[in-house]
């Protein structure tokens, strides 16, 4: 059996390209995507490599990153836009492999052992990808290729932008074995700490370990970072199907005010379920699964979740499941100050369903319709154009517009 060829995609600096795109007026400028530009909090998302060249840095405080880079330019988050184009690269795959596994909306690996004999060599396909995403897009990629999923990934990474790496049999310990023991995928702040204190500094000095030392002081992770540092991931691309991009869709916010009933916690659900199920319905999603968050003014703080009978994207739907949950869950010791929803499990929306024996299925296809014409109706006119008569008993807390949303990409471990 020959060995497989596995690529992996990493739109770069994916946020700001998109946006330098849609903003030509930018060009040549440094420009950083996140958090509230006129309020100026929030943490930088992304940056251009302009900015990045200045010292921005993913994460770095809005503030902080205009002391580096006082001429930074600012704009706020578009995740329909960035799902948008994820999308677009994906239907590009979709043409050389069925096996697409993303990692988050940027991120994709690609399995195209047996698109060999079709359309080429790794490398040939690595590169009619880049040209098409470039030319297409008209933003780029960089990628990786290797015989595993991890290698892939460090290929992405290695050289960017718009850069081609390939790892194999012949180069990876000279090539991959030097670099920093950060760099591997799970091999984060405190890790890199508790390996160096081991003597360990890079990933072939992980590779060349006792695996019995590292499982004593990392437990089972120290096996597995053990095996990704050799090259050992057997781990295959998901094949494409049902599955979407994202692992999650969500909202939260501190309210206008603490909350101090159901009726008010139903009003600040109902405004942010709104928000998630038209996201859903706008990028094709469902869900099979709701989570909220509650931090009430005594800084006590939960999750919890709520797996649903069959996905769904439906507003009344979620805001009910969220609402049962919070009901369930809080005994009303302090007023609220924050809450959230979540939508997890996505799945696509064409997604066949087993219908219930009991279930309306009249009444859901009722609700959608509905939930689909006010979506129309906000994008032509507005937000508050159109409220539910629940928002309107109380006007500080109705006045809340749950425009802004988290999009949560997927883990490399996956369940």
């Amino acid at each position: 059996m020959s060995e497989r060829v596995i690529l992996h995609s990493d739109m770069n600096c994916f946020y700001a390209s998109v946006e330098m795109l849609h903003h030509p007026e930018f060009a040549g400028m440094p420009l950083a995507v996140g958090g509230d530009p006129e309020a100026r909090h929030g943490i930088v998302l992304t940056a251009n490599y302009i900015a990045k060249r200045k010292g921005v840095k993913t994460g770095m405080a809005l503030w902080q990153a205009k002391q580096i880079c006082p001429e930074i330019i600012f704009v706020p988050p578009r995740m329909d836009l960035y799902l948008r184009f994820s999308q677009m690269a994906r239907e590009i795959y979709s043409e050389y492999t069925d096996k697409i596994e993303p990692y988050g909306i940027d991120e994709s690996w690609l399995d195209v052992s047996d698109s060999r004999n079709l359309k080429g060599s790794g490398i040939t396909i690595a590169r009619e990808i880049s040209h098409r995403i470039k030319y297409e897009l008209g933003i780029t990629v960089s990628i990786g290729i290797s015989w595993n999923k991890i290698y892939a990934k460090l290929g992405s990474d290695y050289k960017k932008p718009d850069a081609i790496t390939e790892f194999n049999r012949e180069n990876y310990k000279s090539m991959i074995w030097q670099l920093p023991a950060s760099d591997l995928l799970y091999v984060g702040r405190q890790t890199r700490k508790k390996l160096q204190k081991l003597g360990i500094r890079t990933i072939g000095e992980l590779a060349e370990s006792d695996e019995a030392m590292l499982e004593s002081h990392f437990g089972k992770m120290g096996i597995v970072l053990w095996s990704f540092a050799n090259g050992w991931d057997n781990d295959p691309v998901c094949k494409d199907g049902y599955a979407a991009p994202v692992k999650s869709i969500g909202n939260s916010t501190t309210t206008p005010r603490d909350l101090e009933d159901d009726l008010d916690v139903w009003i600040i659900q109902m405004a942010l379920a709104e928000n998630v199920a038209a996201r859903l319905r706008k990028h094709g999603f469902k869900c099979k699964t709701i989570e909220i968050t509650v931090r009430d003014n005594g800084l006590f703080r939960f999750s919890r979740q709520k797996q649903l009978h069959h996905p769904t994207n439906i507003t009344d739907e979620i805001v009910t499941a969220a609402f049962q949950l919070f009901k369930d869950h809080y005994k009303w010791e302090h007023p609220i100050r924050s809450l959230g929803i979540r939508a997890v499990d996505l799945v696509l929306d064409n997604i066949p369903v087993q219908l219930e024996l009991f279930g309306n299925q009249e009444k859901q296809e009722k609700l959608e319709k509905m939930d689909r014409t006010v979506d129309e109706i906000r994008r032509r006119f507005g937000y508050f154009s159109i409220q539910r008569a629940a928002m309107y008993q109380d006007k500080v807390l109705s006045h809340l517009d749950a425009g802004t949303h988290t999009v949560h990409p997927h883990s490399y471990f996956h369940g």
